[in-house]
């Protein structure tokens, strides 16, 4: 069992058994692969011992089940047709960059596919963007539009071929085409395609380059006018752009890396990740990533990538095909509508992108792989639960409205669709529609229950909402988070849950964001939350930090704040302050909030470091890069009982942080206390929680995780107290992993499943 399905195990046992002069079958069941092996004992064990120690690239044995059965005396060994039904449960694995043989053809001069720029095999290449239906056969997929010629129909049906059953097999006799338009949609005479792209990147164009999952928007990295035109025209301020590098030698040249971190680049998964820039080198331009100190890197994955990144061009901005907040580009006539005003050329291709997949982005902090957002080369493979979760109903969890996933809960398998991006228009919804009618299609699943958010006004909400004949569950969106992480580690509760983030609708109707949550799978209890802070009821909190730090000092200092403001935020202007602070002590309009998020805008606005957010996250971020390498003591912490509930003053840390403000502390101190203040102040409440309950199983979740002076602080800090973390490893943090939360919650309230059963 595991993921041995869709990924040329057959043909690989197939040879296996042939090497070995074993008889039998091997066959696609709903279970995984079954095999019924005959020859002599010494051969067999042989057999079992290379299956598990070279298996396919893509494979991933999970288990294996070994029964002694009767002679049946077959003849040969052969693969045997499964049928429609089994087909259904197939696991189908994702898009996979390019395997070194695909490579190695790819650049000989002597091979048929020489610089052929959709060369594949059973090892790599598109699958789940181009699979249409199941069974998984080339005629249910995008590549049905081209007949195989007889040489690549020949290692199609060949066992022993590397190429077998390898549905988008294709060469440059018989397969897609590659060539380049520009913005009208005219296609330019030349000979190369590929070599005239790169001669326009050298020159200083935009590309929009169709590739796997969809298009990127590429110019030269190294260009600073370039990546300048590309950000005015994109509308993307200050984000980060990804960058995709020749190979290994040019990404050290700009970057630091250890043996964790290359194994992740160079894996055929192929995602962008975050590596530390390397000091004194100015190969890729500033404007890539202003005031950072990390860029997201990737290596080419798909052949079109791998041709276009050669001499003299070491490495492009890689970042996806849209304006900001809408859904990457998939079809020609999509990219040439939508980016017409940002890209000069197109180079595009004839095979037609089914389901769209943006790249996967990944952090390695302290040895561990901590995803930031999961898509393209991960999904839609399964996580795999916990086994008593098996008799539960179909269930959906449709996620939030920021880095929105879906989730279908079929026994204890959860698929979490690729990345669909922030609900905020009408276009990421209907890539949302789409592709979770599609998953449902594949994965032949009809939810009986779908668990959502809370929040009256999410997208998601009002999709599950309208939707008939099924059993809606409302999951508070903190709740959600714990619950995902507990599933993901097999851990079946109680647990006390962490959950930090930047907003959160509560179940009383405030804004939530630094929570304390006895969790279940089918409920929770608040036990305890960061103190309560008033703030304005508006995006515009969020987007300017400098009114967090007003209602930060108003909760502490009161009329006092004025003056404060006026001496700490020099840069707001007097009328700013004075508006804000009557509005908070009139109430008028604003809402408790006791979120984590607006906790370090703030502190982050007090400090100088972020006025204005232009992106989520920002503040922090810069916050957390600021702090000083230096050991320092704590701001005073301490925690309050109101009514049942425990209330961690963080009031008392803001206050810690002004006072050293004004008496000249250096910024980078400050910032390492604030972040050390905080991680005593959680570590406090976790152990109070722990008195309250006797648990001491704890699962960190929530965007706020993302930090890791946070995560690995608050970790090590419970660790000594002898709690069992549980923190995220196959899914994001962030809202990104929410909707199996919602699922298994969902799930658990309708099977009626109470924690331990």
């Amino acid at each position: 069992t595991g993921i041995v399905q869709g990924v040329g195990f057959r043909p690989f046992v197939y040879g296996l058994a042939i090497k070995r002069q074993l008889t039998g079958f091997v066959r696609n069941t709903t279970e995984g692969v079954l095999l019924v092996v005959e020859g002599e004992e010494q051969d067999i064990e042989e057999f079992f011992r290379e299956l598990i120690l070279h298996q396919p690239p893509l494979a991933r044995i999970l288990g294996i089940q070994r029964e002694a059965i009767s002679p049946n005396h077959y003849t040969s060994f052969r693969i045997l047709q499964s049928d429609t039904a089994m087909e259904r449960s197939i696991l189908i694995p994702p898009d996979m960059g390019t395997c070194r043989d695909c490579l190695r053809e790819l650049f000989d001069p002597q091979d048929r596919r020489y610089l052929y720029p959709f060369i594949n095999c059973t090892n790599c290449g598109p699958r789940y963007t181009i699979i249409e239906d199941l069974p998984y056969d080339r005629p249910k997929t995008t590549m049905s539009a081209f007949k195989m010629c007889g040489a690549c129909e020949s290692e199609y049906g060949d066992p022993k071929n590397r190429r077998f059953h390898a549905q988008p097999n294709a060469c440059w006799e018989c397969g897609p085409r590659l060539w380049l338009e520009d913005p009208l949609g005219k296609r330019l005479k030349c000979h190369d395609p590929i070599e005239e792209a790169r001669e326009l990147l050298i020159k200083g164009h935009t590309l929009a380059v169709k590739g796997l999952g969809g298009f990127h928007l590429m110019v030269d990295a190294t260009n600073s006018e370039a990546v300048k035109r590309l950000r005015d025209r994109k509308h993307r301020e200050e984000k980060p752009l990804a960058i995709m590098v020749k190979d290994m030698e040019t990404l050290g040249q700009i970057c630091v890396y250890n043996r964790r971190e290359k194994r992740l680049i160079t894996s055929q998964e192929s995602p962008i990740l975050l590596l530390r820039k390397k000091r004194g080198v100015r190969m890729v331009c500033e404007e890539v990533a202003p005031n950072n100190e990390f860029f997201g890197i990737m290596l080419p994955y798909a052949p079109i990538h791998h041709l276009l990144l050669r001499e003299p061009l070491k490495a492009v901005v890689a970042t996806s095909g849209n304006i900001s907040e809408e859904p990457i580009a998939r079809t020609n006539q999509e990219a040439l509508s939508r980016l017409k005003g940002i890209a000069d050329y197109f180079l595009m291709h004839n095979r037609e992108i089914h389901q769209r997949a943006d790249d996967s982005v990944i952090r390695v902090v302290g040895g561990i792989a901590s995803f930031i957002r999961r898509s393209r080369g991960y999904a839609p493979m399964p996580i795999f639960l916990d086994s008593r979760l098996k008799g539960l109903p179909y269930a959906l969890g449709v996620g939030g409205e920021l880095k929105n996933t879906f989730c279908l809960l079929r026994q204890n398998q959860a698929f979490l669709s690729q990345h669909i991006g922030d609900m905020e228009n009408l276009e990421t919804y209907e890539y949302f529609l789409s592709a979770l009618e599609g998953l449902k299609r594949l994965l032949s699943v009809e939810p009986q229950v779908v668990g959502y958010d809370m929040h009256p006004l999410y997208l998601t909400t009002s999709y599950a909402m309208e939707l008939p004949q099924i059993q809606k569950v409302p999951v508070q969106h903190h709740h959600a988070h714990i619950v995902s992480c507990m599933a993901e580690n097999g851990e079946m509760g109680p647990a006390i849950g962490v959950a930090l983030d930047g907003t959160g609708y509560g179940a009383d109707g405030t804004i939530w964001g630094g929570e304390i949550l006895l969790s279940y799978l089918h409920s929770f209890e608040r036990i305890g939350h960061l103190e309560p802070v008033r703030v304005i009821s508006s995006d515009t909190t969020a987007k300017y930090p400098w009114k967090m730090a007003l209602s930060l000092l108003f909760r502490s200092y009161g009329e006092g704040a004025v003056e404060l403001g006026r001496e700490l935020l020099p840069n707001i202007g007097d009328q700013k302050i004075r508006l804000t602070i009557n509005i908070l002590k009139a109430g008028f309009n604003t809402i408790m909030c006791s979120s984590t998020g607006r906790l370090f805008d703030g502190v982050a606005a007090l400090l100088g470091i972020r006025m204005k957010n232009a992106y989520e996250g920002q503040a922090p971020m810069e916050l957390e890069m600021s702090q000083a390498k230096a050991r320092v003591s704590p701001y005073e912490v301490a925690l309050r009982s109101e009514g049942d509930k425990l209330v961690l003053l963080s009031s008392l840390i803001v206050e810690g942080v002004v006072r050293d403000i004004e008496e000249g502390t250096a910024r980078g101190i400050i910032a390492r206390r604030f972040h050390v203040s905080l991680v005593e102040l959680l570590a406090r409440g976790v152990e109070r929680a722990c008195l309250l309950t006797g648990i001491k199983k704890v699962a960190l979740s929530g965007g706020s995780f993302q930090n890791a002076t946070l995560l690995f602080g608050l970790m090590r800090r419970l660790r000594k107290g002898g709690f069992q973390i549980f923190s995220h490893r196959s899914l994001p943090t962030n809202d990104g992993g929410i909707s199996l939360g919602q699922a298994v919650c969902a799930a658990t309230v309708a099977g009626g499943t109470r924690d331990g059963e």
